[in-house]
């Protein structure tokens, strides 16, 4: 395991699938935790429970597209541990999908918000709160989605998650020479109520399973584990990349 001994660490969309992996996992490596998504009982759960196997972490409960909560969540973790040293931003939607021209511009406007620009509200604040501690790590949560592969249906999922990645490459180029690394994870399909939406019918699960070299899908517990190496000093020179962990989906696709 990648220790984060002495790390402060925030992780949004914790109450399920990654982040809730993910929060279990940095926690078991030692780091004190702010956890948010936007259902509070989930969160509380989560909490008890890392207190339980001897953790420490807190809450706070919000909508990432809410600026104000993306400053009070740095806030939480100042008041709280002192000072901010990683940033997993992981919560987001698979919004609107369908044909592209049956798309509300409603529903493209809302998905770009979730995914695209609350990953700039957070970075926003995260990184001024890093920079005080000399450094850090910002990571964000994309897909292979419209960066290896196009998949029908999804347009505005693509391109926010894509635009994820351009707002990766430009914090990374901006804030690299202040010791700040800025990565996108960008996972495969992943046993998550969010990719049990996409592959809700058994028929539909095989399909996608099947795209993937391995011939399944990864569970959240193998994506955060990538998380975790991004996160820790084992990934000290490692800045600006969007890090597949696709299970092979994208080999002939790039």
């Amino acid at each position: 395991m990648f220790p984060l001994f002495n790390k402060i660490a925030i992780i949004t969309g914790a109450s399920s699938g990654i982040g809730l992996a993910a929060a279990k996992l940095f926690a078991e490596a030692g780091a004190k935790l702010v956890v948010g998504a936007r259902r509070q009982a989930e969160l509380e759960t989560l909490v008890a429970e890392i207190a339980e196997d001897g953790g420490t972490a807190t809450f706070l409960a919000g909508d990432i597209q809410d600026e104000a909560y993306a400053r009070a969540l740095v806030d939480t973790a100042l008041a709280d541990f002192g000072g901010l040293d990683i940033a997993f931003n992981n919560a987001g939607t698979l919004g609107e999908m369908g044909a592209t021209p049956e798309l509300s511009t409603a529903g493209w406007r809302a998905t770009l918000d979730i995914n695209l620009t609350s990953g700039f509200l957070a970075a926003k604040y995260q990184i001024p709160a890093m920079l005080e501690r000399g450094g850090g790590s910002l990571i964000f949560t994309s897909t292979f989605v419209g960066y290896t592969a196009g998949m029908p249906g999804m347009a505005a999922y693509a391109a926010s998650k894509a635009g994820l990645i351009g707002l990766t490459k430009a914090l990374a180029a901006e804030f690299g020479p202040q010791g700040v690394r800025v990565n996108a994870l960008l996972p495969g399909g992943t046993d998550t109520p969010m990719g049990r939406v996409v592959a809700h019918t058994p028929e539909i699960a095989a399909h996608v399973a099947n795209l993937h070299a391995l011939k399944r899908i990864a569970t959240p517990e193998e994506i955060a584990r990538s998380a975790l190496y991004l996160a820790s000093d084992s990934s000290s020179f490692t800045t600006g990349t969007a890090l597949l962990v696709d299970g092979g989906v994208s080999i002939n696709r790039s």
